[in-house]
């Protein structure tokens, strides 16, 4: 197996989580609500909202297991490539249908790791508004629950000394929701119970992201 190829360790994941924390609380005052909704074991999903490259590293830090990200193939260069691969990362080639990325993340789901999906593919609002179906295929064969998370107030300022971040020692918050199941129970596949999936899935992330922006007053 190349390294290209190799699947994700959980023992790497859970140097990555060791890593975050130290950066995440390090540099930031993350606030974490409902972390004890995350199933202690088994396989989850953690749904994120995206509006920042931050969120991402800051959930890692924040999540109470390790977490293994489907990243963007554009990330991979340079020396990133093999510490983001060193710390359970996965590498996935959104232009296409990238059968090693979906091995992998249905591998970790049936190790009873933890996958962590921006579902609406890209940065952008962070509101959920335009989902892909990859997440509710993930839930659907992998059978895992997803648990939404909201990460809040990576995009309200710049910092002073580096403006891609937000300011050092600012509050993000990170809100995780219920767990919830995507599927019908049917343990159907097909491309209707799929898109049937997807709008539940969306109903569920959008209602939690509302519902972090009351508890958190980020309105």
């Amino acid at each position: 197996m190349t390294a290209a190829t190799a699947a994700p360790t959980l023992r790497g994941a859970a140097v990555g989580r060791g890593i975050g924390i130290g950066l995440m609380y390090g540099l930031f005052r993350p606030r974490v609500l409902g972390a004890w909704r995350v199933p202690t074991t088994g396989p989850v999903i953690l749904a994120v909202n995206h509006a920042h490259n931050l969120d991402g590293p800051m959930l890692m830090g924040t999540a109470p297991r390790p977490v293994h990200f489907l990243i963007k193939k554009e990330a991979f260069v340079g020396p990133l490539d093999p510490f983001l691969r060193g710390i359970g990362q996965l590498k996935v080639d959104r232009t296409t249908v990238d059968r090693n990325a979906i091995t992998q993340a249905l591998g970790v789901l049936d190790d009873g790791g933890v996958l962590g999906i921006f579902p609406e593919g890209t940065r952008g609002e962070g509101d959920f508004a335009s989902l892909r179906a990859g997440l509710a295929y993930f839930a659907v064969r992998g059978g895992a629950p997803i648990v939404p998370v909201a990460v809040l107030g990576s995009t309200e300022r710049r910092g002073r000394l580096i403006s891609a971040l937000p300011p050092l020692r600012s509050r993000v918050d990170v809100v995780f929701g219920d767990a919830f199941q995507a599927g019908d129970g049917s343990g159907r596949r097909t491309r209707k119970a799929l898109d049937e999936a997807t709008l539940r899935i969306q109903g569920e992330l959008t209602a939690h992201l509302g519902n972090a922006r009351r508890l958190t007053g980020r309105l």
